[in-house]
């Protein structure tokens, strides 16, 4: 569990929470990084090449949205909503996304799947990887650069 220090004013205090504090555009910008480097991954661009699959996740309750687009071998990230989706993943609360993100695989009981069945073959590898990968990133939250994320 990822332990969170939560400081007040002139107090300290310790909370254990299935997520990581973090601010909307911080959470927005590890979860772009995760996505670049599942994009790296030879075994999940492999699994593309044959694909075309435009996604749209969703935390509802952080009102925090942002496309990827599976296409023939490439991860493109996009930080606006698209208006079509082939699979939409929602979340209800940044806390489910995160103890997902925490176990390291999708949970299905966390996560709606709305869309096109027959596209979750393309979709699994990357959620898969992006979770072990967000994981990674927020425990190290880095860029190529060695500057921090957050």
């Amino acid at each position: 569990m990822c332990r969170l220090i939560e400081i007040g004013p002139g107090t300290e205090s310790e909370n254990t929470r299935a997520f990581p504090a973090l601010s909307k555009r911080a959470a927005r910008r590890v979860i772009q990084r995760a996505f670049v480097l599942v994009g790296r991954d030879k075994h999940v661009r492999q699994h593309l090449r044959a694909a075309r699959v435009t996604t749209l996740w969703i935390i509802e309750d952080w009102n925090l949205s942002w496309t990827v687009v599976l296409s023939r071998g490439r991860i493109e990230f996009a930080r606006r909503p698209t208006k079509k989706p082939d699979l939409t993943f929602a979340w209800r609360a940044a806390e489910d996304f995160f103890r997902q993100i925490e176990a390291g695989k999708p949970a299905e009981e966390a996560c709606q799947c709305v869309g096109d069945e027959a596209l979750r073959k393309f979709s699994e590898p990357v959620c898969q990887a992006f979770c072990r990968t967000l994981s990674a990133v927020l425990r190290n939250p880095v860029d190529d650069d060695g500057e921090p994320l957050l």
